[in-house]
């Protein structure tokens, strides 16, 4: 936040930085009389001046003043008002020289989107499953082993995917890789050795995926976007989707945007897939977080053998476990293999033996269960705030995963995202997932209600609440 006063002479240009308003306050004046902008014995205005021009309260102001006084920044004398302190001038940077940037200030909150409660990770039964499973481990186990993952996991897995997501699943055709941008970079480079030159990407998305495909000499179309979905009905029709020979989708719960893939769009996908020979790469990355009915199931269960489903531990326990895996068409398996090549480079083996018991035990359902619980409680409580404290925000996206859309007035979204910052929260704007050949959409928040641990989960949604229009 800029502000300008002129009062008593002193033209005061101070950005307000910070998790508070006094300590950006602090900060901006102490910046201030450091860079020499505010010159020794400068007169600053009066509390009840300044505290008037800002819009906050004047005791805010009189502890900022009180506390640089104590620093040494400030001095107050009865009858003299305010004044910056006599202290050496600043020294000129000679010349050549960098002069260093003040470090960022943390953002005491994150609302950021793709990131579950790393606090709720369950260690607890974690290590249950370690001990067991390295207590029943073959000497084998501890070898190079299968690039193909340990047959353990993948055998669990199998069972697990068919049974919550309704992929048709074989242990033999499931690939784990070190997390899902390690099975994308595989699949980019089978792809380019098939000669498919474009892969169509939705209209919102992960940039980091996007430039992942275009580094491997992928042009990468947008497939449009609206409340029904991508418009996979535009696959393979004359325009800038004509030539994809693969689509990279998030159909269970569209990121970020948060809409199911219509019925009819999931098959007019797999239609196209099988009348051009085009793979579909299914990115599920939430699909156990449904709260008000039962789950969307895989794409994947509509055609085995014309989609590639990609899933990960990364939002269900902890993107720090790096463990994903592929389920891939049957032709597919040997390609992946050896563009995986000898080095090989996957999750360790004691991390995928320990999911591989966490799953088998029973303990990995009971987990997404409570975290569902969590995470429907905290979108319930964000619902119900914005409907008390900001009722003109449409929220959508909020019948899964762990994220919500608010749309805002147009033309406000970067306003609200540094009022954000103000109150020293950080949270992303809708615009910062749009695709560049995208049409302007709307203004909207993207907020990760899952992010916050319990013990701050309050104070950001007060401080989201408070930055809002």
């Amino acid at each position: 936040m800029t502000e300008e006063w002129a009062t008593f002479g002193a033209d005061l240009h101070l950005e307000l930085r910070g998790s508070g308003l006094r300590s950006g306050l602090m900060e901006a004046l102490r910046e201030a009389a450091r860079t020499g902008r505010l010159a020794p014995g400068t007169r600053l205005p009066s509390s009840r001046s300044l505290a008037a021009d800002l819009g906050i309260a004047r005791n805010t102001v009189a502890d900022a003043y009180a506390e640089l006084v104590a620093e040494g920044w400030l001095t107050a004398q009865q009858g003299s008002g305010t004044r910056v302190a006599r202290r050496a001038a600043p020294r000129k940077p000679a010349a050549g020289a960098v002069r260093a940037r003040p470090a960022a200030r943390r953002p005491a909150y994150s609302l950021h989107a793709g990131t579950p409660d790393l606090a709720s990770f369950p260690r607890a039964e974690w290590l249950k499953a370690a001990r067991r499973a390295l207590t029943v481990a073959p000497h084998d186990a501890f070898g190079y082993g299968d690039p193909c993952g340990r047959i353990e996991l993948r055998t669990v897995l199998a069972d697990y995917l068919a049974r919550a997501r309704g992929v048709h699943a074989a242990p033999e055709r499931i690939v784990i890789c070190s997390g899902f941008v390690q099975g994308l970079m595989l699949m980019a480079k089978v792809l380019r050795r098939r000669r498919v030159r474009e892969v169509a990407v939705e209209s919102y998305g992960l940039d980091f995926h996007w430039n992942l495909l275009a580094e491997a000499g992928m042009r990468i179309p947008a497939l449009p976007l609206d409340e029904l979905g991508s418009r996979t009905q535009d696959l393979g029709e004359p325009g800038a989707l004509r030539g994809a020979g693969a689509v990279l989708m998030t159909p269970a719960h569209q990121f970020p945007m948060g809409v199911p893939l219509h019925p009819d769009r999931r098959a007019a996908a797999v239609d196209w897939a099988r009348r051009t020979g085009g793979l579909i790469l299914e990115d599920d990355y939430d699909g156990e977080f449904r709260y008000d009915r039962q789950p969307v199931g895989a794409l994947q269960g509509l055609d085995p053998e014309r989609v590639v489903y990609l899933g990960t531990a990364s939002k269900s326990l902890a993107p720090g476990l790096r463990i994903a895996w592929m389920v891939l068409p049957e032709e597919l398996v040997a390609e992946v293999l050896e563009a995986k090549g000898a080095a090989n480079w996957t999750s360790g083996v004691m991390d995928q033996l320990t999911l591989a018991e966490f799953i088998s035990s029973g303990a990995y359902d009971r987990h997404v269960r409570g975290m569902r619980l969590r995470y429907r409680r905290r979108r319930d409580q964000l619902v119900g705030a914005l409907a008390e404290r900001a009722p003109d925000i449409r929220v959508s996206g909020i019948a899964a995963g762990l994220h919500a859309v608010l749309e805002l007035p147009p033309g406000t979204e970067r306003s609200v995202i540094q009022a954000a910052a103000w109150q020293g929260l950080a949270v992303e704007g809708v615009s910062r997932f749009r695709h560049k050949d995208a049409p302007s959409g709307r203004d909207a928040l993207v907020v990760g209600y899952a992010t916050p641990p319990d013990s701050s989960w309050a104070g950001a949604l007060d401080a989201l609440c408070r930055a809002l229009p």
